[in-house]
């Protein structure tokens, strides 16, 4: 789909990659409904998207509340006149413990926020997707949904099921207008780790410095838009999310202990 004068939410639109993709879709020509928890965050998001802020509108919005999601389906439409896309972007990460280590607050959160916000979304705003001439759904997974991460178990397994989910739903929506599409970023520079008090900025920046290099969310959010304007239906961001995916079809096992090594350091 190109999303040149069409109308996309993002969410998770106030930092990261949520607020890159907002901005390049604005430059693409796009209308974007920027959601996320955080008014001051879509505060800045519409101060750097400057002129191209007018084809802007904000949501304050919890993703896990099911009532409020479904509210913002009727909110983004008086806003725009209509919705031709959602891109699931908002999600949290783990701390880095074992699972064993885990309280189940913290188990809750990870699991409503990364799974549940996607599939309250997805089915809030399908029933209108479907009604377009096309429609795009876009999910972000991650690496760690498809490849075992140590210290991330829960947060691998809430993108596995965002995976999945998006997975099945392209293949039910296969006679229809409407195509899904799953994204899997690698290690992403957007202070996620520190900004959740997970990660110190020093074991932040030493990940940086190993094999895998880090990409910029403004270039992560570039290869997604792109991807989804190829029409593909899986997108992988980063050079550390294509070798991994490659290695982990190769030998499973061999790609586990390669993670291992990398971020086991990690784990107190």
């Amino acid at each position: 789909m190109k999303v040149q004068n069409k109308v996309l939410v993002v969410t998770g639109g106030g930092n990261g990659i949520g607020r890159q993709l907002v901005l390049e879709l604005l430059r693409r020509g796009a209308h974007v409904a920027a959601v996320d928890i955080n008014e001051n965050a879509l505060q800045e998001t519409v101060q750097i998207a400057g002129n191209l802020a007018s084809n802007l509108s904000t949501h304050i919005v919890n993703i896990t509340d099911q009532a409020a999601v479904e509210a913002l389906v009727n909110q983004v439409i008086k806003a725009h006149g209509q919705v031709d896309g959602v891109i699931n972007n908002a999600g949290i990460i783990q701390p880095f413990v074992k699972v064993v280590d885990l309280n189940y607050q913290q188990i809750d959160r990870v699991m409503n926020i990364n799974f549940k916000g996607t599939l309250f979304m997805t089915k809030a705003f399908l029933p209108t997707l479907l009604q377009r001439p096309e429609g795009q759904i876009v999910n972000l997974s991650s690496m760690g949904g498809f490849l075992p991460v140590p210290g991330q178990t829960l947060y691998g397994a809430s993108k596995a099921a965002v995976k999945l989910f998006t997975e099945g739903l392209n293949s039910e929506l296969l006679n229809t207008n409407v195509r899904s599409t799953v994204v899997f970023p690698g290690a992403i520079n957007t202070g996620i780790s520190v900004n959740s008090g997970v990660m110190t900025k020093e074991q932040q920046a030493s990940m940086d410095t190993g094999k895998m290099k880090m990409t910029n969310p403004d270039q992560a959010a570039k290869i997604i838009i792109d991807g989804i304007e190829a029409g593909k239906t899986r997108i992988l961001v980063g050079s550390d999310a294509k070798f991994m995916d490659f290695l982990y079809r190769l030998n499973p096992q061999r790609a586990a202990r390669f993670i291992f090594n990398q971020m086991g350091a990690l784990l107190k």
